[in-house]
């Protein structure tokens, strides 16, 4: 094994720095993790542009490895061995709260990197919290004896697991936060790989009508949602959106609506509320970012008797159902797979899930 790791550094907005560090020590109930596939979302193209802290950081939470060094504690505690392919999730909790011991970790404070100085996130810490390798956009990343991780089934390619993380998101938020289930009439705002992901967990829960909507850019994404499962597309540049989903409906409105957007404002939380029908809908909201709401319509989420459900993460159980859905079959789950780059290109890739519609899931591939 190499006596350095190189790693791309966040230095400050849309700038990174190619940095070398010392293998760490790897403690009897430590790992190393040798990184295969790093995916890029779309809360990486915003802290790229938009470092949430001034700190450097090796960007990098949605992580597929291979097990390169265990100390043996850690074999024994987590059942893996050298040699194992696992997915590592960017939530680093406790272990001892009762968020935790739901398999809840996303609520944790010990993970809670925005108020907590002392939490650990996988591409959110900084890198100069020892021993640095906090992120996947790296050859290597350190695991904690807390770290969680599940092993990816055989048979599913490193590439493909790495959908893992908008997948179980995916179930976590159209299935148990908003209860889509058999018949269920469902709206996804945003074609990109959350959103599709949303489509196929809609799909394999029995949906029986899933409305998605994209723009002018989108319009090859919106093809391959259809092929996954979406039954209306609306391209928002050409369409009314409320009339589209009205006809859509039958003017009865859809039992659930999810925003998969980014930064599109107050816009998707309108249309939500307005396409859910007369009453007893549910909306997921992405309010991540958006500091003020004008106008909020409370009366008319009082008067429609909506329940609003916040998107937070994944739990446990959504990550291994992800990791089996990954592996079905059922679904052509390739076709969100669509860009690869080398390590030495981390700005050109983080740079490219936010421009092109032709993109949808970039693998960052700090071996190839």
């Amino acid at each position: 094994m190499a006596e350095t790791v190189l790693a791309a550094v966040r230095t400050g907005p849309e700038k990174t720095e190619f940095r070398e560090f010392d293998m760490p020590d790897v403690p009897d109930d430590g790992a190393l993790l040798k990184i295969e596939v790093a995916g890029i979302c779309g809360t990486d193209v915003k802290f790229y542009s938009k470092p949430p802290v001034d700190d450097p950081v090796i960007m990098g939470h949605e992580n597929i490895g291979t097990i390169a060094k265990a100390g043996k504690l850690f074999q024994k505690r987590r059942g893996l061995k050298e040699g194992d392919l696992v997915f590592a999730e960017h939530y680093v909790g406790c272990m001892n709260c009762e968020h935790c011991h739901r398999g809840d970790y996303r609520l944790c404070i010990a993970t809670d990197w925005r108020k907590n100085p002392e939490g650990i996130r996988f591409g959110y810490t900084p890198m100069t919290r020892a021993p640095h390798l906090w992120g996947g956009f790296a050859q290597y990343m350190y695991l904690p004896w807390n770290a969680v991780l599940h092993k990816v089934p055989d048979g599913l390619s490193a590439e493909l697991a790495g959908v893992v993380t908008p997948m179980a998101n995916g179930i976590q938020w159209a299935l148990f936060d908003c209860g889509v289930g058999y018949n269920s009439r469902v709206l996804v705002q945003g074609p990109g790989q959350q959103g599709l992901s949303q489509v196929v967990a809609c799909k394999q829960a029995g949906a029986s009508l899933i409305i998605i909507t994209g723009t002018a850019k989108d319009v090859k994404r919106l093809e391959v949602a259809k092929k996954l499962g979406a039954d209306v597309t609306i391209n928002v540049d050409e369409q009314d959106p409320l009339e589209a989903i009205r006809e859509a409906t039958g003017g009865e409105g859809v039992d659930v609506a999810l925003d998969c957007t980014a930064g599109a404002g107050t816009i998707p939380t309108l249309l939500g509320i307005e396409a859910l029908k007369r009453k007893g809908g549910t909306l997921l909201i992405q309010g991540e970012g958006l500091a003020e709401f004008p106008n909020f319509p409370f009366g008319k989420i009082a008067n429609k008797y909506i329940t609003v459900k916040a998107a937070r993460g994944h739990n446990y159980q959504s990550c291994e159902l992800a990791l089996q859905q990954l592996n079905s079959d059922r679904f052509p789950l390739d076709l969100i797979t669509t860009h690869r780059f080398k390590l030495e290109e981390t700005h050109e890739a983080i740079k490219a899930v936010g421009a092109s519609g032709d993109v949808i899931h970039v693998s960052l591939l700090p071996w190839a």
